[in-house]
């Protein structure tokens, strides 16, 4: 079965630095397009970035451009996020999630086009 398992959050001061993996398995992992949203309390679950199935293109959300980078590794089945410059409103449960379908052109993903979820990894940044 399809799994999505995160690590790498934790407790870190503003201005520092985090990078989350996801490890993947259950399917071909280099057919589909990979993302991370995240989720702060009381808020709604949100876009961070997303990467294509061959890694050639790559979608950000506004509020982490340029301090935020997704890559995979499609031969270790991995999906990172490294998180640079880190605010306190990035604070969160950060998820890794799957687009639904193989080869398909979506990188900036939306909630409704991902089938599966981790189970997400805490990150907190204290200011």
């Amino acid at each position: 079965q399809v799994q999505l398992v995160e690590s790498g959050g934790g407790l870190v001061q503003a201005g520092g630095s985090l990078r989350l993996s996801c490890a993947a398995s259950g399917f071909t992992f280099s057919r589909h397009t990979m993302a991370w949203f995240r989720q702060a309390p009381g808020k709604e679950r949100e876009f961070v970035a997303g990467i294509k199935w061959s890694a050639s293109n790559t979608a950000y959300a506004d509020s982490v451009k340029g301090r935020f980078t997704i890559s995979r590794d499609n031969a270790k089945n991995t999906v990172f996020l490294q998180m640079n410059s880190l605010k306190p409103e990035d604070t969160g449960l950060y998820y890794c999630a799957r687009g639904r379908g193989e080869f398909t052109i979506v990188v900036r993903v939306a909630t409704t086009q991902v089938d599966y979820w981790g189970q997400g990894t805490q990150v907190t940044v204290s200011s």
